[in-house]
């Protein structure tokens, strides 16, 4: 069963880490994925598997959240600048980016929250 005020509290910095790293694409996003999986498994304990598990839901649900936000934003903006098609483009572009950016949060969250479990030992 996890422990979601980890998997919480690593959210809330993988989110924030996200949303500021999107100014440094690749080394950003790996950055805040590795902080929040710390911190998630830092807060998590039990050994290396339990910081890899609550690691890895934190970054899957922050990655997700952050390319959401981000779609609709360049959606809107999208709608605005080049009507529905531009908006329909824009949105998809961003999911399409957001997905590989969930990808790689999750899987360095999940190594960085192995690494916070053990920092917790």
């Amino acid at each position: 069963m996890p422990n979601w005020r980890a998997v919480g509290i690593g959210f809330i910095v993988l989110f924030v880490a996200g949303a500021l790293a999107t100014g440094v694409p690749i080394v950003g996003h790996v950055g805040a994925g590795l902080i929040g999986g710390v911190a998630a498994g830092y807060v998590a304990g039990g050994g290396i598997t339990s910081g890899a598990v609550h690691g890895l839901l934190a970054g899957s649900i922050a990655g997700f959240a952050v390319a959401v936000i981000f779609a609709l934003g360049v959606g809107v903006i999208g709608v605005a600048a080049g009507g529905p098609f531009g908006g329909l483009l824009g949105f998809s572009g961003v999911v399409i980016g957001g997905v590989i950016i969930a990808l790689i949060m999750a899987l360095d969250s999940a190594l960085g929250g192995a690494l916070g479990a053990l920092l917790a030992a």
